[in-house]
């Protein structure tokens, strides 16, 4: 369990209506995130009558979840994030389900003074997570189209919304915790490279056109029979949409250093991602998307190496160096599209 007192946990508990004053409760650690503590809080006391207004699956005798913000992410680097952006979760998760019914954990209650919220807790055996199912080998092109057409409905479906401009002008924290760990920090570790990284960092920042989710991972998808279920909107921003496609394009190339065995799978993917979702777009023109999400996919690759917070399954030092290789040609001379991309990895990673 989290070094939290259990008083506190159970004030917020309480103030969310979730617990009764007295009432017995158990929490259990899970893990997964670095940006967060998550509990699995159960109420194995209370009887079925007292648990009106709570899913199926947060009902005690089962749980719900408790998720509260970390100032100082649990990282090697010293990266600090606002912990309001707890906020900025709940409400992406209730825009989303707007949007596209079902495509997040019913959100049960939340407390902006301890930034946190409590959600519907999802069993792993029906909700296994996509890159458990990646690793495993467990790899279907369906998955990466229909969370594609989830992503595409929501930045479609927020564009060019003063309203959601308005309830998502959360810069600050996206510069925090995208921004700087991920393109000024490789920045500075890159001389040559950084006036690009710097230059894709002030063009995403000014790019204001749709909801942004901001950590689009497969870590952070679920694969239930209803569809995916997207997780982890700690980041939410409204802004530039191509960040969230090329945050996700991004961990489909990297997983082809991680389980070589399955590229050509893992790239069926990336094409199925980038085509359904392209698809889908109807703010702007798809050519003008497409090359933002081009040029700025490098800088995302070499941010898993050499940012804050580098892809824990990159421990090869030959794999960390394809990655430079290919990210550093492609940030010094970018290319307008996405299946170019493709290419150049594919070829990278033929070479012996």
């Amino acid at each position: 369990m989290i070094e939290e007192p259990q008083k506190e946990l159970r004030l917020a508990l309480e103030r969310m209506g979730l617990l009764h004053p007295g009432e017995t409760f158990s929490a259990e650690t899970l893990t997964g995130g670095v940006s967060s503590d998550i509990l699995r809080i159960s109420l194995p006391g209370r009887s079925p009558a007292l648990s009106a207004g709570l899913t199926a699956d947060a009902r005690p005798g089962v749980s719900f979840c408790f998720k509260r913000a970390l100032a100082k992410l649990k990282v090697a680097a010293d990266w600090r994030a606002p912990v309001e952006r707890n906020h900025a979760e709940v409400e992406w998760m209730r825009v989303a389900d707007e949007l596209v019914p079902g495509s997040v954990p019913c959100v049960l209650g939340e407390d902006a003074r301890a930034g946190a919220f409590a959600m519907e807790y999802l069993a792993p055996s029906a909700h296994p997570v996509w890159k458990d199912q990646l690793r495993d080998g467990n790899i279907r092109i369906e998955t990466a189209a229909a969370v594609a057409d989830i992503i595409a409905t929501i930045h479609a479906g927020t564009a060019l919304r003063a309203d959601i401009a308005q309830r998502f002008a959360n810069d600050h924290i996206f510069h925090q915790i995208r921004l700087e760990p991920y393109l000024l920090a490789t920045a500075a570790r890159h001389p040559d490279c950084a006036a690009r990284l710097h230059g894709l960092a002030d063009t995403t920042a000014r790019t204001k056109l749709a909801l942004v989710h901001g950590d689009l991972s497969p870590k952070n998808i679920l694969v239930a029979a209803r569809g995916p279920i997207l997780l982890d909107a700690e980041c939410a921003w409204y802004g530039d949409p191509a960040f969230d496609l090329a945050f996700c394009l991004n961990h489909l190339l990297l997983k082809c250093l991680w389980q070589p065995q399955w590229r050509e799978r893992y790239l069926a993917c990336y094409d199925a991602l980038a085509s359904t979702y392209l698809a889908r777009v109807n703010w702007e023109p798809r050519a003008a998307i497409e090359a933002r999400v081009a040029h700025l996919l490098p800088g995302l690759f070499l941010a898993r190496v050499d940012g804050k917070s580098p892809a824990e399954y990159l421990s090869c030092e030959s794999d960390k160096e394809r990655v430079r290789r290919i990210a550093r040609s492609l940030l010094l001379q970018p290319v307008d599209r996405l299946a170019a991309i493709r290419d150049a990895w594919t070829i990278e990673l033929q070479r012996t």
